[in-house]
């Protein structure tokens, strides 16, 4: 069984004023690219890139639980730092030392971590040189989204497709984590 899987990592310093919105773009931008079922299409504009979105409201009610799950915890914490996992899974039959079905499990086949840090910049010329650094850092994070996907290891990395129904055919989690310590 194979218990290494890709991880794509995507790293970010974050302003007050757009991190929500930053986070909530990469977030639907992530499950853009790796949902499989019939996914209807969003946009969301932040500062000045166009990143794409999937417009589900589950899928909706998900990125905005763990964006606030994020935001609270940052603002919260001693540390400005954090990191949101999303996990890809496929669903595989689960056995016992006897080789006895005894269930499901998830094994993951992909994750990706958005590694976030919040600063706030101190006059109006630190604020909009930040933005523009930030808009280049979201044009190279889809960059990598696109490069990765297309790839072979990405293409490979996904498992067969056996469940058409929904969505995602496979299972995905969402880990916010502050300061190392794993949140809501």
């Amino acid at each position: 069984m194979n218990t290494t899987f890709p991880t794509v990592s995507i790293d970010v310093i974050l302003e007050r004023h757009t991190a929500k919105e930053v986070i909530h773009a990469i977030l639907h931008s992530i499950l853009f690219h790796r949902l499989f079922g019939t996914v209807k299409p969003q946009t969301f504009d932040v500062l000045d890139v166009t990143m794409p979105g999937v417009a589900d409201p589950e899928m909706e009610q998900l990125v905005n639980d763990k964006v606030d799950v994020f935001w609270k915890g940052i603002e919260s914490g001693s540390s400005k730092r954090g990191q949101i996992l999303v996990t890809f899974s496929e669903k595989k039959p689960k056995k016992s030392w006897f080789q006895v079905y005894v269930g499901e499990e998830d094994v993951p086949w992909e994750q990706w971590i958005v590694n976030a840090e919040l600063r706030q910049p101190k006059t109006d010329r630190d604020r909009h040189e930040f933005s523009a650094s930030l808009a280049t850092t979201l044009t190279k994070a889809l960059h990598v989204m696109l490069t990765h996907t297309s790839s072979e290891e990405g293409r490979t990395a996904v498992p067969l497709i056996t469940n058409a129904t929904g969505i995602s055919p496979f299972p995905i989690r969402i880990t916010v984590k502050v300061d190392g310590i794993e949140i809501g």
